[in-house]
């Protein structure tokens, strides 16, 4: 070098010395090296400086900072091509003239990185000579990988910072959105010109200001690489050229397993370096352990709400309900604790699936029968668990379909089904509280049943299925001492023991339950019709008048003569109570029984009316 260049050059380093031991902004790169050209600038007393960086892709270099305005610049790209020799070799500067400028471009290059070309520009008759910028080219090569190293250093000090923040507040949040909101956020912060998609299950999170895309689990060919990370929990990684962009798919990720998958897109970049790499792998580990402790505390708690659940819904069946009412509590609980629009009951009998009482009256219509019919095929025949989030059937509208058998000793009796017309309203946790419900209410459930048909059974005529006399007693009883009137009836049979005789014991039991039959067939279901003794049956009418009764009776008397075979006709004796007079329950009995009485003497086959003042045939 010639000694003014020397000069130059030590006068240039010691000015740098003094600038890099004062200077604290390493935190953005371009800022260094604008600061550092302007210096280049003074020093070396060159007009311009300029730095360009290396695009691998186009094989060009672009201007990443310079120290002259932007519209007097000579070129914004260098092609890598200039730096080739005829023989291929990399050259190490080239040098050409512009006007009356003298353009030096000196490449910089490491052994392992292409890191630009440094563009001085000068008056023409001020040239440096080829070993003064060999020399400058060699100490900025150097200079600018340690600029670069330390830059980038900073940064990622800055970045771990976050990190280190980020991993403080979600750890100490127990709300799952709160966690994936941070994550978003420090994200944007770090990488501000990305963009960022959570993947995360069907059943999982749904929020909307957060970036979440459901993860699919078909074979989607552009969501392969979304499920490998989820499947192995290790990062994949997409590069493309067109368009150019780089995608990584990081398994957020706990030690129990796998919860989602964060989606970051880098545009215009063909690669993720390793340091990033390292970056977000740590992130989506820190997310996912703060996301596995935030789902622990919520299942911890839901858990303790579903016990509390469990523990309330069978202290209240356990306070012996009927069994409609226990059914109508049931189907109460789920809508309120499932948020179910429609809910149902079913009873597996041997001829047909009976929709139980208490039932939403959906399922006692006919739209119904096709979701019935559905889970019926899948739980009877099948054997299958029925959850389905998405599911299309029959005319309705319902989506969203629960059904859970109620098995009792191994028997299957019947199922619980529950619809919501929003796709995946229902989570799995969902369907496995229901189970549990279910589960522990079956039992309550039969025992309901079979109560009260052991009370059936003891207020019932074993023969003719109506009331039995005692019940009948009771009811009355009641009714004198609650209602104001009511009408009373006694039925014989006529010629019953002729019947007996002709055809049989067997055929009179038959003729007798034919009359009873058209006794329940011909009565509110708030009467009572009652076996009274022998071939002689009763029926109370509770709150009815005296002509009201009458009219039972008449009618009686027409559809037996009609309904049997072989064909009977019976004697009808009617009476009635009022509140006003002084009454008993036997002094009721004692006036139908003559009324009763009147009938057989005076023809049969018809009606005989005893009030308080007289008696008369109809």
């Amino acid at each position: 070098m010639e000694v003014r260049e020397g000069k130059l050059y030590r006068a240039f380093k010691e000015k740098f010395f003094d600038w890099f031991l004062t200077y604290d902004g390493y935190d953005e790169f371009s800022q260094v090296m604008l600061n550092l050209l302007l210096l280049v600038k003074q020093e070396l007393m060159v007009k311009e400086v300029s730095f360009f960086m290396f695009d691998p892709l186009k094989n060009v270099f672009f201007l990443e900072v310079t120290t002259a305005e932007r519209e007097r610049l000579i070129n914004f790209t260098i092609s890598y091509d200039v730096f080739k020799s005829q023989n291929g070799a990399e050259l190490p500067l080239k040098i050409r003239e512009s006007s009356s400028d003298l353009i030096v471009e000196l490449l910089l290059r490491t052994k392992d990185e292409l890191l630009g070309v440094l563009q001085l520009l000068n008056n023409e008759n001020e040239r440096f000579s080829e070993r003064f910028l060999l020399k400058i080219r060699e100490d900025f090569i150097l200079l600018f990988d340690k600029m670069k190293n330390l830059s980038r250093g900073l940064s990622e000090e800055k970045r771990y910072e976050r990190l280190h923040r980020l991993a403080a507040k979600i750890h100490s949040s127990m709300k799952i959105n709160d966690v994936l909101e941070e994550v978003i956020r420090t994200l944007q912060e770090v990488y501000p010109s990305f963009t960022f998609h959570l993947l995360l299950s069907h059943d999982n999170y749904n929020q909307d200001n957060l970036p979440i895309k459901m993860l699919a689990f078909e074979g989607d060919e552009e969501n392969m690489a979304a499920m490998q990370a989820y499947v192995t929990g290790q990062i994949q990684i997409e590069d493309t050229i067109t368009p150019q962009r780089s995608i990584i798919y990081a398994p957020i990720k706990g030690v129990q397993g796998v919860y989602g998958v964060l989606e970051i897109i880098a545009p215009h970049i063909k690669m993720f370096p390793k340091n990033e790499i390292n970056f977000i792998s740590l992130l989506a580990n820190t997310a996912g352990s703060a996301l596995e402790n935030a789902k622990l505390y919520e299942q911890s708690r839901r858990l303790i709400a579903d016990l509390q659940l469990i523990n309330e819904t069978m202290h209240r069946l356990n306070t012996n309900l009927r069994f409609q009412d226990a059914i109508e509590f049931m189907v109460e609980q789920i809508k309120r604790s499932f948020g179910a629009e429609e809910v149902g009951f079913l009873l597996f009998d041997e001829k047909r699936n009976r929709v139980l009482p208490g039932s939403t009256p959906f399922f006692h219509s006919s739209e119904s029968k096709s979701y019935i019919d559905f889970a019926v095929k899948r739980i009877q025949k099948e054997g299958e668990i029925v959850f389905l989030g998405n599911v299309e059937i029959g005319r309705a509208a319902f989506r969203s379909l629960m059904a859970v058998p109620m098995v009792q000793s191994n028997d299957l009796k019947g199922m619980a089904i529950a619809l919501h017309r929003e796709p995946y309203y229902f989570t799995f946790d969902m369907y496995k509280l229901l189970q549990a419900l279910i589960h522990h209410s079956t039992l309550v459930f039969t025992n309901a049943m079979l109560r009260e048909e052991l009370e059936r059974l003891v207020v019932m005529d074993r023969l003719t299925n109506l009331y039995a006399r005692h019940y009948l007693d009771e009811q009355i009883n009641r009714s004198m001492q609650q209602d104001s009137y009511g009408a009373f009836i006694l039925v014989d049979i006529d010629n019953f023991k002729a019947v007996n005789d002709t055809y049989g014991h067997q055929v009179g039991d038959e003729v007798l339950i034919q009359v009873a039959n058209v006794i329940k067939a011909n009565i509110r279901e708030s009467d009572i019709g009652a076996r009274w003794g022998g071939e002689e049956l009763a029926v109370y009418l509770p709150r009815t008048s005296l002509t009201a009764g009458i009219s039972v009776a008449n009618r009686l008397v027409e559809k037996v003569r009609k309904q049997t075979n072989p064909q009977v006709t019976i004697s009808c004796g009617v009476s009635y109570w009022k509140k006003n007079r002084r009454d008993s329950m036997r002094e009721l009995f004692k006036r139908t029984d003559e009324a009763l009485y009147a009938a057989k003497k005076t023809g049969k086959n018809c009606v005989v009316v005893k009030d308080y003042q007289r008696q008369y045939k109809m």
